[in-house]
């Protein structure tokens, strides 16, 4: 097993592993948790399921990212870079087809890993990179809107794609609710604010807390803001999937494939810079190829759990860090605690206003759009990575990360043939 390229980190995290590393592990695991919590059904909302998806997803993926995966540290679970791709899917082609997709995404991902593909991650330009992730940021937070102001669509209006919301959501400002605007303004403001004050207790989980206090205690706010309960059925124990009746023909799965290339292609990307960022904070390296092979199992193991796409997540694997965990035995604990909340605190997440879930989405989309990143380059990059930046990103906000992609990859390899022509020319 030595000599084995995907050999799994936890082997070697596990020699002369002690009690006291134990202990830290522990508590980061439930950390992280905590965290993990409420953004996971956040994440599960934007991207059109069910809350409790995102639970399933974090356990599941979570788990196995850190059984067989190449960082010693990383969290895996729902991300926003995948909600808008996952939203489109579920609309366009159901639960079925998201299944079907990430099923296709997962082996695609084990396949990267077992043929040594992880190095050529680094090959996608950062511009692509930065300009679909900032495009992302801004299809988040314009599909909060309507849950922030506590709007609501009239009969037969399902917006999928975002300049759709937009439309909608000018379509349905008559129906405002100011209850929902200041239960969702009161959470922004302890998402913004409270971290500069204590930084132990997650601001998320306060800002659920007091947005559902709000709402239960102050009888002027119980008929003007939803709440998960309202819109959604909150299931009780473990998940149950029901094969025989998902359409799994040739027909759906062609219809998904430029999807599940996306996805598979998205989470290498994220998982990896994720790792990347994780070895700098603890001095260590990942094994790229064992770390895609791990993404491909948790994401066939996400979705037959009934969660969506999964991928590395940044911001939980700083936490992790941060809070002690230095072994993939941290992320299984994160997972187990959430299967406990999963099996016996469920109900309570129908309490939880969609105002607060909103706000919450509002600062994951702020984080991640990496504004300054992205103005920087405008300010430095030369002329053609600039407008393959801002192509990429507005592709990703007009239409879906699918043509966006493409299309910056396209042009990047026009430019480079270009390049060399012109070389050869001279």
């Amino acid at each position: 097993m030595k000599s084995f390229y995907l050999k799994p980190k936890l082997f070697s995290a596990l020699k002369n592993y002690s009690k006291e590393q134990f202990v830290k592990d522990l508590i980061a695991g439930v950390i992280v948790a905590i965290i993990a919590l409420p953004l996971s059904i956040a994440l599960a909302l934007a991207s059109g399921v069910e809350p409790a998806c995102g639970i399933y997803t974090a356990i599941a993926a979570g788990f196995f990212v850190s059984l067989l995966g190449g960082s010693r540290v990383q969290i895996a679970g729902p991300t926003a870079a995948f909600a808008t791709i996952v939203a489109g899917i579920v609309a366009t082609q159901g639960m079925d087809g998201l299944f079907i997709a990430t099923i296709m995404a997962g082996i695609l991902l084990i396949l990267m890993g077992v043929f040594k593909l992880g190095s050529l991650i680094r090959f996608i330009p950062n511009t692509i990179t930065t300009g679909f992730t900032a495009g992302i940021a801004v299809t988040i937070f314009i599909g909060q809107i309507k849950d922030f102001l506590g709007l609501t669509y009239g009969s037969g209006v399902k917006p999928v794609e975002t300049i759709e919301k937009i439309e909608a959501n000018i379509g349905a400002i008559g129906s405002f609710s100011w209850q929902a605007l200041v239960v969702g303004l009161v959470c922004l403001a302890i998402l913004i604010f409270y971290p500069k004050i204590e930084k132990k207790i997650p601001p998320s989980l306060i800002a659920v807390v007091v947005g559902a206090l709000m709402v239960a205690f102050i009888p002027s706010f119980d008929s003007g803001v939803y709440t998960i309960g309202d819109l959604y059925t909150i299931p009780t124990g473990l998940p149950k999937m029901d094969f025989a009746s998902m359409d799994l023909s040739l027909e759906k799965m062609l219809a998904v494939l430029p999807n599940a290339f996306t996805i598979a292609i998205l989470a290498g990307i994220e998982s990896l810079l994720s790792c990347v960022v994780a070895d700098s904070m603890i001095d260590s390296k990942h094994n790229s190829n064992a770390e895609l092979a791990a993404q491909g199992v948790a994401n066939i193991a996400s979705v037959l759990f009934g969660g969506i796409p999964a991928t590395g997540a940044i911001a939980r694997t700083a936490a992790n860090i941060k809070n002690g965990g230095r072994t993939p035995i941290a992320g299984m604990v994160h997972s187990v605690v959430l299967l406990l909340v999963l099996l016996f605190l469920m109900p309570y997440a129908s309490l939880i206003p969609m105002p607060a879930i909103a706000a919450i989405l509002f600062v994951v989309a702020y984080n991640m759009s990496e504004w300054r990143k992205f103005k920087n380059i405008c300010k430095t990059a030369p002329a053609i990575d600039i407008i393959i930046m801002v192509t990429t990103f507005v592709l990703t906000v007009v239409f879906d990360l699918v043509v966006a992609i493409v299309v910056g990859m396209l042009i990047v390899c026009a430019v480079n043939l270009i390049k060399k022509l012109w070389r050869k020319d001279k």
